[in-house]
């Protein structure tokens, strides 16, 4: 398929300051990375705030790194996810910072558009590996061609199918999982095995978790929900064939059966568990959510691939965290020598085992493939990730009652989907104008 729509957002240079973040205020002084022995040679302390939900894996990267020499001590502070931009934004404003932010990748343009991170073009072209690093996470992080951010660890979107329904079905994945139509008669097909099994199943009340899954379609077709460049940015759902064909696919699994009845109110506290029971033939969702404390066996029985368009093409959703340093970081040399440390392949090959997936391609080897197939497609297909480039994706995805999740709702449960598509219109334009004003 083309990457024609994905491909021009990435690339296209960015507009005007949005006035979304909590205000920071004057620019710190930069770091000079161009002093000889900067990121390696460092001594003392470096202070890291990561977001509490990838607590578990910089816990062990910390302890690894600080057992590894003994001129720096790597101290971690987790931050809860909810609060994160705003605590950076107020230790900004206090000009008290700390040395290295691992940070949602969907919010470092908030930053990178206040001018609150470092410059490091020169030190990810400097990386031997330097192309074999997540675009989609980059381009969050990529302004007028610099680099302010280097991904660390990637959590993807894609789709687990259970092959025990599949072959109970009669199906075969690749065929059944081409197109929009080809999943919905797959998803009629096993749920016509009886019982409790289902084709499919989403957390229908949790705004988060279906931007992380839902959207991939819509870019699959080449285009997006939001339209322009950041500073002229507007909403691109009514009139959008691709997000109708999404929402008339939601809108049949559900009235047709092929998903839980619980799939209504699911707030995704127990996303996954179905499948995990064994009985969902597909699920839109995460590596980590899919395979935590699963049946070896069903894990074994599970297979992977990205999610389809309307008709056909393939994207998923390119999440996980970038590392950034700020602004008038105490010990911004010490902070890169961590963060180079956090790419080198034995930390990147382990990322699975805390239920993540490497952000270099260049460590799927052979071994790495037999030990973790299920992180295969995203890792091998990097160029088909993608995230939006827009400072108001939290209120647009991520509040309860914002625009995206009062459509789907609307369209998929009431069946009113062109009223919804136009509803969210406006509620698109109206966020993304009052953030340029």
């Amino acid at each position: 398929m083309t990457t024609s729509r994905r491909g021009f957002l990435r690339l296209a240079g960015l507009g005007a300051l949005a006035a979304g973040l909590p205000a920071c205020s004057s620019v710190l002084p930069a770091p000079d990375t161009s002093a000889p022995g900067f990121g390696t040679s460092a001594t003392g302390l470096v202070r890291v705030w990561c977001r509490a939900n990838t607590q578990e894996g910089l816990t062990a990267l910390v302890e690894s790194f600080n057992a590894s020499q003994d001129r720096l001590a790597v101290e971690l502070t987790p931050i809860p996810d909810v609060q994160y931009v705003t605590k950076l934004a107020t230790a900004i404003r206090a000009r008290d910072v700390p040395d290295l932010v691992d940070i949602d990748d969907i919010n470092s343009l908030l930053f990178v558009y206040r001018d609150a991170f470092t410059d490091l073009t020169d030190l990810i072209a400097d990386l031997d590996f330097a192309d074999r690093l997540s675009p989609g996470h980059l381009a969050l992080a990529t302004v007028g061609g610099r680099r302010y951010a280097v991904p660390y660890l990637a959590d993807n979107s894609a789709l687990f199918c259970n092959t025990r329904l599949f072959e109970r079905a009669g199906l075969d994945v690749d065929e059944a999982t081409t197109d929009l139509d080809s999943l919905l008669d797959a998803a009629r097909r096993i749920t016509a095995l009886g019982g409790d099994v289902r084709g499919w199943t989403f957390p229908g009340n949790n705004q988060g978790s279906l931007g992380f899954v839902v959207q991939p379609h819509v870019w699959a077709a080449d285009t997006d929900l939001i339209r322009g460049e950041v500073g002229a940015q507007s909403g691109n759902v009514a009139g959008n064939d691709a997000v109708a064909r999404l929402l008339e696919f939601y809108r049949a699994l559900w009235v047709d059966g092929l998903v839980p009845p619980e799939n209504f109110a699911d707030d995704a506290s127990r996303w996954g568990s179905d499948y995990k029971a064994g009985r969902i033939g597909m699920i839109p969702s995460n590596y980590s959510t899919v395979t935590t404390d699963t049946d070896p066996e069903l894990v074994a029985a599970t297979t992977v691939r990205l999610l389809p368009g309307p008709d056909g093409g393939r994207a998923f959703f390119d999440g996980g965290d970038n590392m950034c340093i700020p602004r008038g970081a105490a010990n911004a040399s010490g902070a890169w020598e961590f963060a180079r440390f956090a790419l080198d392949l034995p930390q990147q090959s382990a990322l699975p085992e805390g239920g993540f997936t490497p952000v270099r391609s260049d460590v799927a080897t052979p071994e790495f493939a037999a030990r973790h197939p299920l992180v295969l497609p995203p890792l091998l297909n990097q160029d088909e990730g993608y995230a939006p480039q827009t400072l108001s994706y939290n209120q647009i995805y991520n509040q309860p009652d914002g625009p995206w999740l009062t459509m789907l709702r609307r369209a998929v449960f009431d069946g009113e989907i062109e009223a919804a598509m136009a509803e969210a219109q406006i509620g698109y334009d109206r966020i993304l104008r009052q953030a340029q004003a």
